[in-house]
């Protein structure tokens, strides 16, 4: 199971979706899975809305299937009270009064183990010939500042419920997240907040025991050097040779320029050094010019297939 995280704006249902793809390989299975209910997977495949249901919305580079689900938590529960208590009309007839909404809306906590639950069902999921449903399951998370809570708030219901259904699928749910099986990935960019953030999610979630994957810098654009820069008249003199006109005029705001360059670049190398400070393995992933299409993510999933999972 890979849990990929990040802070808002730095590309992470882009990341979980490429790297859905990425893993879909050799025949492989993948499920990618959606708790935020932003529909941002189907956007990202020019696809329709995604039902509550696991659906194949693509092929991997390697020609495996990538299948979709958007988690509901009203559906969920209602899987989990006939799955464990056998309500499956009743468990309608509780959605029909608002009951289900009214429960997932002032217990927070029930809708966060509703979403890593299913998610986790579908890991432990196995078919008639004892195979696994799937090689792979990708989970588009909430942001860094949210995920420790929300993958470890199993660990406290299990707490709260000492027994019976809702303590043993709280505990079953945690061994999963807490397994080898599991790796949370969190997606950032070379700048300062992100870069925090990213620092601060690698710190909580080793604290609360769950295993940290991979560090994935988004949107890095193309290897450029700062020059030395030339002193103004020496530029004036070289924009004159090469025949610009008003050449005194434009030394100026070029060298300004330049210097803003190297300063952006020297901060872009420190925040490389941070977050190869953290322990995690680091890796970039290119700005897109043009966009993220259908295009560019198999272009994302055909690098990240490369590196190690």
């Amino acid at each position: 199971m890979h849990v990929v995280s990040g802070k808002g704006g730095t590309g992470k249902t882009t990341v979980a979706a490429a790297l859905a793809l990425a893993l879909a390989e050799r025949g492989r299975r993948t499920l990618l899975v959606e708790v935020e209910g932003r529909q941002g997977i189907a956007q990202l495949f020019e696809t329709q809305a995604l039902p509550y249901e696991e659906r194949r919305i693509a092929i991997g580079p390697g020609g495996g299937e990538v299948f979709a689900l958007a988690i509901d938590p009203e559906q969920a529960l209602l899987d989990y009270l006939q799955m464990f208590y056998k309500l499956g009309s009743a468990g309608r007839a509780l959605r029909r009064i608002g009951a289900i909404d009214f429960a997932t809306t002032v217990a927070p906590g029930l809708r966060d183990v509703l979403l890593t639950g299913k998610a986790c069902e579908a890991v432990r999921r196995r078919g008639a010939d004892g195979e696994r449903a799937y090689d792979a399951v990708v989970m588009d998370a909430p942001p860094t500042g949210r995920i420790t809570r929300f993958l470890g708030v199993n660990h406290e219901v299990a707490g709260l419920a000492r027994v019976g259904p809702v303590h043993h699928q709280a505990q079953a749910v945690m061994r999963v997240l807490t397994s080898a099986e599991t790796a949370v990935h969190l997606v950032t960019l070379l700048e300062e907040m992100p870069v925090q953030e990213t620092a601060d999610g690698v710190a909580e979630l080793r604290a609360a025991g769950l295993p940290v994957g991979s560090v994935l810098v988004n949107m890095v654009g193309p290897a450029r050097r700062a020059a030395h820069p030339a002193g103004e008249r020496a530029l004036a003199r070289a924009l004159a040779g090469a025949g610009l006109p008003d050449a005194e005029a434009l030394a100026a705001p070029l060298l300004a320029q330049g210097r803003e360059h190297a300063q952006r670049l020297a901060l872009e190398e420190r925040r490389r050094a941070e977050l190869a400070g953290l322990g995690p393995p680091v890796h970039e992933l290119p700005l897109l010019p043009e966009g993220v299409d259908l295009a560019g993510l198999y272009r994302l999933a055909r690098l990240l297939r490369d590196l190690e999972w």
